[in-house]
């Protein structure tokens, strides 16, 4: 008799982990289109205004060390306040700084709290949904992507009723304190315990990364269900005893591929649409936007999907599919045709990272905090190297031309998808 379907149960303490992305949604999605307003009031070059990506990816970089010694000495619960007050801390720079000797830094600061804040919410939730961990993780990251399509038009609106792009941003800052206070007072569980004292850390001398007593998501999970019966992701996974290095290093490949594609579009669609189709400046950044809504859309359709087919089969399909929407955008010559190229687009790109992280955690089994780490340091690789690269390809040869850089990308995250599920499938039979 097959298993069980699992389900995804939206309790309060799921609910209350989603909070965070929302408040990682709107910095990302409210400051990107910020940076050329920054730019003008502090008479800084687009180099110098685009340092600020850079900033970002050693944030992310500091984060990764970070977050599990961070865990381990506040406790989750209190890893994730902190570094989303920390966040609140790193905006403010952003909005108060006078020059880029200041704003730089507050980028760095910003960036390592919403690492950490996203790293170690992430964990904590696939510990508690346990094997619809990869609905919950998607599913959140969709609230975020969400939130965050809403930042870019409190910025326009902000901007066209005088007051500048600050108060658009500015709501980053409420939303953290926000999310700060709900995290805080979520109920005690063992994948969330309560707030403590460094002195009290009793949990982390028994090796579990978050001090905590529930065990990996693949511990949860009955031996012997199978790939291919409907189960989600941690239910073909291995117990502790067999971790399944070579499938964790696979996924971790697909995270980086699934970072490198998103960036890299995010920063260079605009220069393609104002080549290839004449579109004004205005219309071409608004098309940017197709590819989040995308996303966001994608995110709470593939969740509950993740729960009735394999997760590295979606994973694989989805890369598939960026490269349908890259087709289209690559081979468009008006803006509606190159905005329905990116919505499709972002339809893949919304199921890279979520399945991908999530495949990594349960492949990952009593590590997730360390595996978490790994995926943070090499998403910040990512973000500083991709949109360099096909930045310096587009000057070499043209954005229309660097653009093949995205498929090559992409079908590359497609095989190690494809190799990562058979890895996992090879450790279950064995």
């Amino acid at each position: 008799m097959p298993p069980a379907r699992p389900r995804l149960v939206r309790d309060r303490l799921t609910v209350g982990l989603y909070a965070p992305f929302t408040v990682w949604g709107w910095m990302l999605y409210s400051f990107n289109p910020s940076v050329p307003l920054l730019a003008d009031e502090l008479d800084i070059t687009a180099a110098q205004a685009g340092l600020h990506g850079t900033a970002m990816a050693v944030g992310g970089l500091l984060a990764a060390p970070l977050t599990p010694r961070a865990v381990r000495g506040l406790g989750r619960r209190g890893a994730i306040v902190s570094a989303t007050l920390l966040l609140t801390v790193g905006v403010a720079g952003l909005l108060l700084g006078p020059t880029l000797a200041w704003t730089l830094p507050a980028m760095v600061v910003a960036a390592v709290g919403g690492n950490v804040m996203i790293a170690a919410t992430q964990v904590g939730l696939a510990e508690h949904t346990g094997p619809a961990a990869s609905a919950a993780i998607t599913e959140a990251n969709g609230v975020g992507s969400s939130v965050g399509l809403v930042g870019p038009l409190a910025v326009g609106a902000a901007v066209t009723a005088g007051w500048g792009w600050r108060p658009g941003v500015a709501v980053t800052i409420l939303l953290a304190v926000v999310a700060a206070t709900l995290v805080a007072r979520l109920p005690v569980s063992d994948s969330l315990p309560g707030l403590r004292r460094r002195g009290r850390a009793a949990g982390a001398a028994t090796g579990s990364p978050a001090g905590s007593t529930t065990p990996a998501v693949a511990d949860v999970v009955p031996e012997g269900t199978a790939p291919g019966d409907g189960a989600t992701l941690p239910a073909v996974v291995p117990p502790a005893r067999r971790r399944p290095v070579g499938a964790a290093a696979l996924f971790l490949v697909a995270v980086v591929a699934a970072i490198a594609l998103e960036n890299a579009t995010t920063y260079w669609a605009t220069d393609l649409v104002l080549t290839q189709t004449g579109a004004g400046a205005g219309i071409a950044t608004a098309t940017t936007a197709g590819l989040v809504a995308g996303m966001s859309a994608m995110r709470f359709v593939v969740g509950p999907l993740s729960l009735r087919i394999h997760p590295a089969h979606l994973l694989a399909a989805s890369f598939g599919i960026a490269i349908v929407g890259w087709a289209v955008l690559w081979t468009a010559t008006v803006p509606a045709v190159a905005l329905a190229g990116l919505v499709v687009a972002g339809f893949g790109y919304g199921a890279h990272y979520p399945l991908s992280i999530s495949l990594l955690l349960a492949a990952s089994p009593g590590r997730g905090d360390r595996a978490q780490s790994h995926a943070t340091l090499a998403g910040a690789v990512a973000i500083g190297i991709a949109p360099f690269l096909l930045g310096a390809l587009a000057d070499a040869f043209g954005t229309h031309t660097a653009f093949l850089l995205v498929p090559v990308v992409a079908v590359g995250g497609a095989v190690v998808a494809v190799l990562g599920g058979q890895a996992v499938r090879r450790d279950v039979a064995a």
